[in-house]
């Protein structure tokens, strides 16, 4: 049981050193410009999904509408 104790502080060690010394964190004006992009892109995203819906909905009724 204690190895296994011993292994947790080796990696919760492990794991503070490479988050303080080893990992280059993003300055606040490139997590704004990545911020931008994913909020573009997603609203791109959402409004080609909401008009091939829009699409899909319109073809549907219209067969519907003839059959029925």
């Amino acid at each position: 049981m204690k190895k296994f104790f011993k292994r947790v502080a080796s990696y919760c060690r492990e794991s503070y050193n490479e988050l303080v010394h080893k990992t280059s964190w993003p300055t606040m004006s490139e997590l704004s410009n990545s911020a931008v992009v994913v909020l573009t892109a997603s609203t791109v995203v959402a409004l080609i999904v909401f008009l091939i819906d829009l699409g899909f909905e319109n073809i549907m009724t219209f067969i519907y509408e003839k059959v029925f």
